[in-house]
């Protein structure tokens, strides 16, 4: 990719409080329409990274591009939105005028904020609330509009620090399909969430911190991959001698042998169709596959146990 291709880029990224780390040397990039999860453990730098990158707080050093502009260039965050965690609106106001208010901010005409403020209030769900007192909304209306709100200026790069904490399941998916939506627009979306299920199904690529240093980072599709199980469904049973000798030819381990049932392990989940294949090669009437992939779930607790083994060793 060429560097306009990246909505956002760090090298060595730092930010300390005095002896407390925040950040430490964080080099990551986001992909122009994609969007990046961004997961660790309370307190392991995540909102100090996105407040560096919405110009709430200075790095101690390193190199930021936003939108291919210096983090430290004021005009790199004229498009782009953010909804904090610990959000909070002014309640004596209205939906209406606070994004009113936020886009004379942003520096927007009238009439363009007057045909913005209603579409973003129907795509976030509260397309009848524009004149309701934002004390009288519930939480997670108030999380809704947080997020219309990031969205009034129409950005090209939207910060989200846990979106979903406020709201119901049904909530959750329908930020999950604005989050979608937004991507299909070519908005790039980075996402903080300690939900790791509404992650694995909106994200691209993900990044895991912890202690402020980026542990582990890719597309999902390669982070996932790897070891598997495999659960084959039969028509008929199959001789124990004769399943093992296919596991044996793949590196793989027969783990459950039953009449209509059998789980075997492999090194690869790109052996899946070699093993349906040498199973059928050996007389197995195979009516269905289910490979038990890699959760991210998986690959952050083991990301982030190995980090806490590796401090204490060296300690």
């Amino acid at each position: 990719m060429t560097v306009g291709e990246f909505a956002l880029e760090t090298n060595q990224l730092t930010k300390h409080y005095g002896q407390k780390v925040g950040c430490e040397n964080v080099t990551l990039s986001v992909a122009r329409g994609h969007v990046f999860g961004f997961l660790g453990p309370n307190g392991a730098g995540k909102s100090t990274f996105v407040k560096m990158m919405v110009g709430l707080i200075t790095p101690t050093s390193g190199d930021a591009v936003l939108l291919g502009r210096p983090l430290s260039d004021f005009c790199a965050r004229a498009k782009v939105g953010f909804l904090p965690e610990n959000f909070r609106y002014q309640d004596w106001l209205t939906p209406a005028e606070l994004l009113a208010f936020h886009g004379r901010l942003l520096g927007m005409e009238p009439a363009v904020i007057a045909e913005a403020a209603p579409r973003v209030l129907a795509l976030v769900g509260l397309p009848d609330d524009a004149n309701t007192k934002i004390r009288s909304m519930s939480k997670g209306m108030q999380q809704r509009l947080g997020l219309a709100n990031a969205l009034i200026g129409e950005p090209d790069l939207l910060f989200l620090d846990e979106p979903t904490s406020a709201l119901d399941p049904i909530g959750r998916h329908d930020v999950r399909e604005i989050l979608l939506h937004l991507k299909g627009l070519g908005v790039s979306v980075f996402l903080n969430s300690h939900l790791l299920s509404e992650v694995e199904s909106v994200c691209d690529e993900v990044a895991v911190i912890d202690h402020g240093g980026v542990l582990e980072r890719g597309s999902l599709v390669d982070l996932l991959a790897g070891p598997c199980e495999v659960e084959v469904s039969l028509a008929e049973p199959i001789t124990e001698d004769a399943v093992t000798s296919v596991c044996f030819e793949l590196g793989g381990v027969l783990r459950v042998h039953e009449p209509a049932m059998l789980v075997i392990g492999l090194p690869d989940d790109k052996l899946v169709a070699s093993l349906v294949q040498r199973l059928v090669g050996v007389g197995a009437r195979v009516v269905g596959v289910h490979r038990r992939r890699r959760t991210l779930e998986a690959l952050f607790l083991q990301t982030v146990a190995e980090s806490g083994r590796q401090e204490v060793a060296h300690v």
